[in-house]
C-alpha cells in the first residue's frame, strides 16, 4: 500500500486528488495539510467525500510528511521548490502540481513566475511527468513536475505532427479555452458567476506563462524550435479544456489519422476520433485526453484536443504517474468514466 500525503489539499486540484485516491485499491492517504484548516474533517470542508476518507487537514509537519512514500504538493507557484528539497533528501518521493519544476531554465522560470527559484539543481533531476511522451523516465523519478492543464492538451495535439515532420514548427497556432476551476479556488471578482457567466474572453494575449512550458515540450520531445502562438481563453464553465491547433502541412500527402494512431494507439488515455469533434463534457470527471485531426484547404491541419483540467490536466495525471512510480498498472484508480450530461 503506498503511503500518501497532500501538501495544500483545500484548493480543486486537492479535491480532485482526494476522491480519485479515495477508491485507490493500492493507496492510502495518510497526511493532509493546510495551515487555515487544521483541525478540521476533510469531510466536512468536501462533503461528498463522507464515508469515504476519514481524516483531518494538519499543520504541515515535515517528519510526519517524510514518512510518506510520496507526497503530492497541491500548492500554489513557489511552495514546493521550498519544503520538497528536505522530502526528497529524507527519501520521500515527490509530485508537485504546480509549476515549480516543469521548466528546465530558473532564469526563464523567474522571467515567468516573478521570483527567484530556491533550488535549481532540483530542476535537472525533476522528471516532467507527461506519460504519454516520457513513460520511460518516470518509474525511477524522485521528483516529478506534473504537466500545466493547458500545455497537456496543447503538447498531446500538436506532437504527433512534429515528430513526423509533418507541419512547419515555425507556424503552429494553440486557441484554447479553459473553465473557470483552472485559476483555482479562490475569492476573485471575475471569477465569479455573475462576471464569467454568458461572457466569453482571451487572457494573457501578450504572453502566458504556460507558452514556454509548451515550446520547451515540443523541444524535448520532437527536438524543434517551435515558433508557437498561444492565447488562452475563459469561457462559463467549470471543468473542461478544449484546444484548437493549428499548423502548416509540410507534407500535403501525409495520412493524419495513421500518425496519431500509430503515436497514440496503445495509450490508455489517449482517445482518437477519426472525423470527429471532441466536447468537453465528453471527458468530465475522466483522465482522458480526446483528439480529433483534420485538415481544411491543401495545408492547413486543425487538431482538436480535450481534456478535463482537474483530472488528466492535474490531479488524474498525477495519480497515472503515482502509479508508473511505485510499478502499478497506470489505469489503477482511474478508470472512471466521464460523467453525462
Amino acid at each position: 500500500m503506498i503511503r500518501v500525503g497532500i501538501v495544500g489539499g483545500t484548493g480543486y486540484t486537492g479535491a480532485e486528488l482526494l476522491r480519485i485516491l479515495a477508491r485507490h485499491p493500492g493507496a492510502t492517504v495518510a497526511v493532509i495539510t493546510s495551515r487555515t484548516e487544521a483541525g478540521q474533517p476533510v469531510a466536512e470542508m468536501f462533503p461528498h467525500l463522507r464515508g469515504h476518507l476519514d481524516l483531518r487537514f494538519t499543520e504541515p509537519d515535515a517528519g510526519a510528511l517524510a514518512e510518506c512514500d510520496l507526497v503530492f504538493f497541491a500548492t500554489p507557484n513557489g511552495t514546493a521548490m521550498r519544503a520538497a528539497p528536505e522530502l526528497l533528501e529524507r527519501g520521500t518521493r515527490v509530485i508537485d502540481l504546480a509549476a515549480d519544476f516543469r521548466l528546465k531554465d530558473p532564469v526563464l522560470w523567474e522571467q515567468w513566475y516573478g521570483m527567484p527559484h530556491l533550488c535549481p539543481d532540483w530542476l535537472a533531476q525533476a522528471v516532467y511527468g507527461l506519460p504519454e511522451l516520457n513513460r520511460a523516465s518516470i518509474p525511477s523519478a524522485r521528483l516529478i513536475a506534473n504537466p500545466g492543464c493547458y500545455p497537456t492538451a496543447v503538447t498531446l495535439g500538436f506532437l504527433p505532427l512534429l515528430e513526423g515532420g509533418a507541419v512547419d514548427p515555425a507556424w503552429l497556432i494553440a486557441d484554447a479555452k479553459s473553465g473557470v476551476s483552472g485559476a483555482g479556488r479562490k475569492a476573485t471578482t471575475g471569477l465569479l458567476m455573475a462576471e464569467v457567466g454568458e461572457s466569453f474572453k482571451a487572457y494573457s494575449v501578450s504572453g502566458h506563462r504556460h507558452a514556454p512550458e509548451i515550446t520547451q515540450n515540443l523541444m524535448m520531445f520532437a527536438g524543434v524550435d517551435a515558433n508557437l502562438t498561444f492565447v488562452p481563453h475563459l469561457v462559463p464553465m467549470i471543468r473542461g479544456i478544449e484546444a484548437t491547433l493549428y499548423a502548416r502541412l509540410t507534407d500535403v500527402g501525409v495520412d493524419l489519422d495513421a500518425l496519431f494512431s500509430a503515436r497514440y494507439g496503445g495509450e490508455p488515455f489517449v482517445d482518437l476520433m477519426p472525423g470527429g469533434h471532441p466536447d468537453t463534457r465528453s471527458v468530465r470527471g475522466a483522465n482522458l485526453c480526446r483528439i480529433a485531426v483534420s485538415r481544411q484547404g491543401r495545408d492547413v491541419v486543425i487538431v482538436q484536443s480535450v481534456i478535463d483540467n482537474l483530472v488528466k490536466g492535474a490531479a488524474g495525471q498525477a495519480v497515472q504517474n503515482m502509479n508508473l512510480m511505485f510499478g502499478v498498472d497506470e489505469s489503477v484508480g482511474l478508470e472512471a468514466v466521464a460523467m453525462l450530461p
